[in-house]
């Protein structure tokens, strides 16, 4: 594995002293496990089609069936993946320090099957249906164009954040109370410019947190972090770790 980077050892030092460590990962750490980002050009059939177009609510109302059918496309996309060092790293953190919150803004479960528990879904799950009218978990028949709901009869839809929709109020309020109490918050493979996921850094901030960036590429608000990590964050994770042995 080669170094992007040389681990600072206040960093370190401050990885050893936390009491409570928050991270917050977003979609490039799943792209280093082959899952296109949410904006990547669509292949085949879904070329004609901008993604922001197949993720509202009012698409949905327009044409259930067309969404389920790019939706079951990318869930076996996502299925196909395999977690990464990155992912891998951070469930091995947990064991190292006394707390650690992961908040993933990644609907893809790369995550938990890497080992991670209780981890924060900010934008929900795609291997999880809801009922659309009242937005209940429910298991429907995947057979049918439009899986319907057990209870009420009504069409099940994924169960993923679109545009429009406001953050669930569970995930959102653990994820500021996690941000507001940590001593170390990490922001993984994210842009750090979309809110409300973008604001947790704030709060961190506000508690006296050590901000540290991980991404191949400086963002427009690393300057606002203690430390901007350059690299992928299956390089960077895992040499950040080890270093915690040392």
């Amino acid at each position: 594995m080669t170094a992007t980077c040389d681990i600072p050892d206040v960093l370190v030092n401050a990885l050893r002293d936390a009491r409570h460590v928050c991270i917050l990962t977003g979609a490039g750490v799943s792209a280093e496990s082959g899952v296109p980002t949410f904006r990547d050009a669509q292949e085949g059939l879904w070329a004609q089609y901008e993604p922001q177009d197949l993720a509202t609510p009012e698409a949905f109302l327009a044409d259930p069936a067309l969404i389920w059918r790019w939706y079951r496309w990318r869930r076996q996309i996502v299925a196909d993946a395999k977690p990464n060092p990155g992912h891998y790293a951070i469930a091995r953190l947990a064991e190292l320090i006394p707390r650690l919150t992961l908040i993933t803004q990644n609907v893809d479960n790369l995550h938990q099957r890497a080992g991670s528990t209780d981890v924060i879904e900010f934008h929900g799950n795609l291997f999880e249906d809801r009922c659309f009218a009242d937005g209940t978990l429910a298991a429907g028949d995947d057979s049918l164009d439009v899986p319907m709901c057990p209870d009420c009869g009504g069409k099940l839809r994924p169960g993923v954040v679109w545009f429009g929709e406001v953050i669930p109020e569970a995930a959102l309020n653990e994820s500021c109370a996690a941000a507001s109490d940590c001593d170390v918050f990490l922001s993984v493979g994210t842009s750090s410019l979309v809110y409300p996921a973008a604001g947790l850094a704030d709060l961190a901030r506000d508690n006296g947190a050590t901000l540290v960036e991980i991404n191949p590429n400086s963002t427009m608000n690393a300057a606002d972090f203690d430390f901007a990590l350059a690299g992928k964050s299956g390089v960077v994770l895992p040499e950040l770790v080890a270093s915690l042995a040392l």
